[in-house]
Parts: structure tokens; sequence; C-alpha cells
């Protein structure tokens, strides 16, 4: 008897942790869309910055960006300027490919999970099913066990009747 309770608390204590995987599955579906989303973000401010750099690098832009800067040495001025700025858009559009490369991992890791996810949610749960028969067997042991109670029950209050009487 002990140990059927045994294995119907660890069947049940089964059940409970897979219910959490399958929720923990769909946790981590949600968890990469977060991600995904802010790594998307990302993406778009990296991608308006780079296209300042763009702009900014034209020759008309650098020429009108040291307009107000006297100098003997324009030509070196306006170089030093492009350098800057193509050093700046170079990093940028180098942090744009680690996202894109982040954002094709989220996208492959969400994938799976989402794979994951429905598999966990649409498989039959083994241990229930086995909750299922160990409970018939256990209700048939259950049943014999008080039928077994109630005739010793029976024939100890028969006991104690027939002394009580004999006593008299």
């Amino acid at each position: 008897m002990r140990f059927q309770f045994a294995l119907v608390l660890m069947l049940s204590s089964f059940v409970l942790v897979n219910g959490q995987e399958q929720t923990s599955a769909a946790d981590t579906v949600d968890r990469i869309k977060l991600q995904l989303l802010d790594l998307q973000g990302k993406e778009e401010e990296l991608k308006a910055r780079a296209a300042e750099l763009e702009e900014a690098l034209k020759p008309e832009n650098i020429e009108r960006s040291l307009a107000g800067v006297g100098s003997t040495r324009p030509e070196e001025l306006r170089e030093s300027r492009r350098r800057q700025l193509t050093i700046a858009r170079d990093g940028v559009l180098a942090q744009l490919r680690i996202l894109e490369t982040g954002r094709l991992r989220l996208e492959t890791a969400l994938a799976e999970a989402q794979g994951r996810a429905y598999h966990e949610s649409a498989r039959p749960n083994a241990p229930t099913q086995a909750l299922v028969a160990q409970s018939v067997a256990s209700t048939r042991y259950l049943l014999f066990g008080a039928v077994g109670l109630g005739a010793l029950a029976l024939v100890t209050g028969l006991v104690i009747y027939r002394r009580a009487i004999r006593l008299r």
C-alpha cells in the first residue's frame, strides 16, 4: 500500500514537472521574441545612424561642416573629417553585421523553441496515462482493502459483543 502511494506521488510529480516544461518552452518562445524585438530596434537605430554618416560623407556636407573653421590647410581638415566619418560608418556597419548574425541566430532559436513548444503541447502525457492505469488498479486494491477492513471490524464487533454478553 505504501509502495502504491509512493508511486502515485511520484507519477503526479512527473505530471507537474512535465507541465512546467511545457510552460518553460512557451516562456522560452516569448523571451526569444522579446529579444528579437529589442534587437530589431537596435538594428533600426544603427541603420539610421549609418544613413546619417553616409549623408555626412558627401563632399559638399564635409565642406559645409568645416565652413566656419579657418585653416591654412583645408584639404587636410577635409581629409581628416572624411576619415573620422568613414571610421564611424565602418564601426556602425560592423555593429549591423553583428546584429544581423545575432538576429539570424535568434530566428533559428525561435523556430526551434516554437517546434519544441508545439511538440510538448501535442504530445500525450505518458505519466498521466500511467497514472490513470495505476488509479484503476489502486481503486481495485482500495475496494478489497475496504471490504477486508469492514469484515475485520464486523468480526471484532461480534467478538466484543459476545464477550459483553458473557460477562453479564
